[in-house]
């Protein structure tokens, strides 16, 4: 490997399928559903599967916002899968992205306000709400003071932090990167905004079938919550003291549509240079990526549109949507199917997609992809997960096996020698 490839040394998660990374994985490959029951009014969503607070002491618990305390769950996993790095402070760094930061304790604390004045809001509200405290108090929890960076760029937040961490390793600021995404936004306003905006599911069968990624009858995404965090770290950093390497996070590009504050560009410009710009960093061809770990949130125009890109880039490409089973995570979105992706490749199987049975697949979207409906055994050398949100900005992240890294490194040597 080179000095400066980034791999990736530690996983950890909490969503609506697991409490951890691998109860999530094993529930994504079995085929479940982590979505509930009607949680507010006429609305299903994908609620945490444990409460993030029960890994907390009480008193620490108050004082955090849930998105927050799904933060320091998923970076604690994460950090021990990794083996507890004794890394330099000054070489550490934290990148934890989010769509909206605590608007659990925003509305909370303005309905003791209206309702008992001033006074009894409390004094922890701003450090509370402020979007980027989980990664303030990642980087205080771990020491980590290379930077605390907080992307906030809707449902691509979580995969730019892990972009943006690979970026720091390799222009020489850190040797190790804590970096995911946390979102907890299910909330009165966050889905009646979403409601009025007609961006999520009128499906009215059960709610484990109303997420439906290019589904032929898709009316919309449902919310989730969760977080997920991965270690970063230089080849030669993680060599020097033996780590475990579940993947090399190759490449990453990130491209703005410059188009519409919602809806994508109709040629799917930024989305096909986002994946473009992946695979020229790591020098792949687009016919060695494996598959594809779709955004597809189960929009009717998005869905159809990143199927569209991805035929442009990729040709009839095999791909995976696992929002189907986890429902859409926001800011936490890219970096749960970034963490997947690694499991994808460290385990040579590709996850299926839930709810295209019945309805069946958009016919204009099976003309241009592969849909794995059913897990898929077979080595996984490297894979592309996308992650596309509001403001048209996009970023694509590409995983490779370590062999496939060690191949483009001998074949780089071979080249100089001769």
């Amino acid at each position: 490997m080179h000095r400066t490839d980034v791999v990736v040394t530690g996983l950890g998660a909490i969503t609506p399928l697991g409490a951890d990374a691998g109860s999530t994985w094993n529930a994504l490959l079995a085929g479940e559903s982590g979505i509930r029951g009607e949680v507010l009014p006429d609305t299903v969503a994908g609620t945490m599967a444990v409460d993030p607070a029960e890994s907390l002491t009480p008193v620490r618990a108050r004082r955090l916002d849930r998105s927050q305390q799904a933060a320091l769950a998923a970076a604690a996993e994460a950090w021990a899968d990794a083996g507890a790095p004794a890394a330099d402070p000054d070489r550490l760094a934290a990148a934890i992205g989010t769509g909206i930061g605590g608007v659990q304790t925003l509305l909370t604390q303005d309905d003791v306000l209206e309702a008992s004045g001033v006074r009894r809001v409390s004094p922890r509200t701003v450090p509370m709400l402020m979007p980027n405290a989980a990664a303030a108090l990642i980087s205080i929890e771990y020491g980590a003071r290379a930077g605390a960076y907080t992307p906030v760029s809707a449902c691509s937040s979580g995969a730019e932090a892990i972009a943006l961490g690979a970026r720091l390793i390799r222009a020489g600021e850190a040797d190790v990167v804590i970096a995911g995404g946390t979102e907890a936004a299910i909330t009165p306003i966050t889905v009646a905004g979403f409601a009025q905006a007609k961006a999520l599911s009128r499906h009215t069968g059960e709610p484990a079938s109303a997420s439906r990624p290019f589904a032929a009858d898709r009316s919309g995404f449902v919310l989730s919550e969760g977080a997920a965090v991965v270690v970063l770290e230089s080849a030669e950093h993680a060599r020097a003291r033996g780590a475990r390497v579940h993947a090399v996070l190759a490449g990453a590009g990130i491209a703005a549509d410059a188009h519409h504050i919602t809806a994508p560009a109709s040629d799917g410009s930024g989305q096909i240079a986002a994946m473009r710009k992946a695979l020229a960093q790591a020098a792949l061809d687009p016919g060695e990526i494996s598959h594809v770990n779709a955004h597809a949130t189960g929009t009717p125009l998005g869905d159809a549109a990143e199927a569209h890109a991805v035929g442009q880039v990729f040709g009839h490409a095999t791909v995976t949507a696992p929002k189907a089973a986890l429902g859409h995570l926001f800011g936490a979105a890219g970096a749960i199917e970034a963490l997947i992706a690694v499991l994808s490749v460290r385990h040579g199987v590709i996850p299926p997609t839930r709810n295209l049975a019945a309805g069946g697949v958009d016919p204009g979207i099976a003309l241009e992809l592969d849909l794995v409906t059913e897990p898929r055994h077979t080595p996984q050398r490297a894979v592309l997960s996308n992650s596309f949100g509001f403001g048209g900005q996009n970023v694509s992240l590409i995983f490779t096996s370590g062999d496939r890294q060690t191949d483009r490194t001998d074949s780089a040597e071979s080249g100089r020698a001769e």
